[in-house]
Parts: C-alpha cells; sequence; structure tokens
C-alpha cells in the first residue's frame, strides 16, 4: 500500500469512529429525556435549562458593560423594559422608560481614554444606525410599553471607562 492508501484508510475508520459516538450520544440524550418524563408521573418534567450562547471574551465583557449600564439607569429611576433588540438594521442594547418617554439606550466601553473614548466611539454612522433601528421598533415598542399611545424618544449613550461611568442623556438628536 502507498501513503495515500493508508492516509484514506486512517481518515475512513476516524470518521466512522466518530460517526458511532455521535449516534451513541444522541441515543444517551433520548433515552435521558425519556426517564425524566416517567420519573415524575402525572408532574412535568423540569425543563431544561437554557443555555447561554457561547461567548468570546470581548461579548462577555460587552454583556457585562450592559448589565452595569441597566443597573446604574435603574438606580437613576428609568425603567429597563427591554434589551438587545434586533432588527436588520443593527442592535438596542437597552430600551428604557423614563417617565412617559422612550429611551434607546447604548452602551459603550472602552479601557483607555486613547482615541477620543467610549464616547467618541459613537459616530455619525452609528448614530443613524442607531435611529434606523430604533424607527423599526417605535411602532412596536409604543404599543408593547406605552398603551398604544405615541410616546416621546430620545436617545442616550452610557460610557464606561477607567474613570467610571458616564451617562450622556439625549446625546444625540434625530436628524
Amino acid at each position: 500500500m502507498d501513503n495515500d492508501c493508508v492516509a484514506y484508510a486512517r481518515a475512513s475508520l476516524a470518521q466512522a469512529r466518530a460517526v458511532r459516538l455521535r449516534k451513541k450520544r444522541l441515543q444517551a440524550r433520548q433515552r435521558a429525556h425519556q426517564t425524566d418524563g416517567q420519573a415524575f408521573g402525572n408532574v412535568a418534567a423540569p425543563q431544561p435549562k437554557a443555555r447561554r450562547p457561547r461567548q468570546s471574551a470581548t461579548q462577555q465583557a460587552g454583556s457585562l458593560a450592559e448589565d452595569l449600564a441597566a443597573e446604574y439607569l435603574l438606580k437613576a429611576g428609568l425603567r429597563v423594559v427591554a434589551r438587545n433588540l434586533r432588527k436588520r438594521t443593527g442592535e438596542i442594547d437597552l430600551v428604557c422608560l423614563d417617565g412617559g418617554t422612550l429611551v434607546f439606550v447604548e452602551v459603550r466601553q472602552r479601557g483607555t481614554g486613547r482615541f477620543g473614548g467610549a464616547a467618541a466611539s459613537v459616530n455619525r454612522h452609528k448614530r443613524q444606525r442607531l435611529m434606523r433601528t430604533a424607527a423599526l421598533l417605535l411602532a412596536d415598542a409604543a404599543r408593547r410599553w406605552t398603551n398604544g399611545k405615541a410616546a416621546s424618544c430620545r436617545f442616550d449613550v452610557v460610557t464606561l471607562e477607567p474613570e467610571g461611568i458616564n451617562w450622556l442623556r439625549n446625546a444625540f438628536a434625530v436628524e
């Protein structure tokens, strides 16, 4: 046998082994689900815990920053009604209610003040994207959180930098 045939045979064996292992795992999961329902009789089986998707270190830092910003805004008297609302045009980090005003909040974090800091990273392109996304969400948001009344809205930016948290109310207006 030449080297190509040996390599092909080894690859085929490894692939077959991987397929068998996947089937075994699937069968084990199916058995676990079946026994859960039987063990509890008429009582509903406990639901599996929702798994958070795996996040990179940068995404974990962003989630932590959003948690800190939401906590800061709650202490300031705003009510956080939604997080990470996505549309095809972009994402709004936090949606809050400040009295009757709907507040779309962008959270930015920087480890250093170089290059203008966190507030400077909300440039014209980012502001336009936020406004387009908010426009798509506005009708649904008014129906959900202001009882269908036309709500005024504003755009705030919360920055997290080594110096601390900074809340820029009405950071920019619709152009």
